[in-house]
């Protein structure tokens, strides 16, 4: 059962429906198949006269969101793949299962993941290093429980790493 309305992102629900068009997602593949999910969405417009947005698309919870080629499921196994193997490797991994997925693609997903909480550093570790060597210099902190790198300073005379 389809809703009447839809939810503009202002929080302004409306009825007035503006047109439809065919949306396409893909999802994870099944038995070595690609699947591939077409919806009928509908465009309503926003009857909040302070709302920037003039239209907006009907969502589907748990499986679309705003822009999106993917269906959530498949964005996250695109992600763990990214994570393991990265460009090359991971795209023809993703290949083998089922899924056409470019490199540049599997890399994206990867630097759009929120960065990971530092919390308390227990041991610190400090190196400099040539960008270019004898002309420009870094200098990066490391917490070495976990061997991340924790901040890039530029420079090696530590002036900026001493204000923090």
């Amino acid at each position: 059962m389809r809703a009447t309305t839809g939810s503009c992102r202002c929080g302004q629900s409306s009825a007035r429906v503006h047109g439809r068009y065919v949306r396409r997602l893909r999802d994870v593949a099944v038995g070595g198949l690609g699947v591939v999910i077409e919806l009928c969405v509908r465009r309503f417009r926003c009857e909040n006269p302070a709302c920037t947005a003039v239209t907006f698309a009907e969502q589907v919870l748990g499986l679309t969101t705003p822009h999106s080629r993917h269906t959530p499921l498949l964005r996250e196994v695109l992600t763990q793949i990214g994570l393991a193997l990265a460009g090359r490797a991971g795209a023809r991994l993703a290949s083998a299962v089922g899924l056409t997925i470019g490199r540049d693609t599997l890399l994206r997903l990867v630097r759009s993941l929120p960065e990971p909480e530092v919390g308390k550093v227990e041991v610190l570790g400090v190196d400099d290093f040539a960008f270019r060597k004898g002309r420009h210099y870094g200098t990066v902190l490391i917490d070495m429980a976990t061997h991340r790198p924790l901040h890039l300073y530029d420079g090696r005379d530590g002036e900026e790493a001493r204000g923090r």
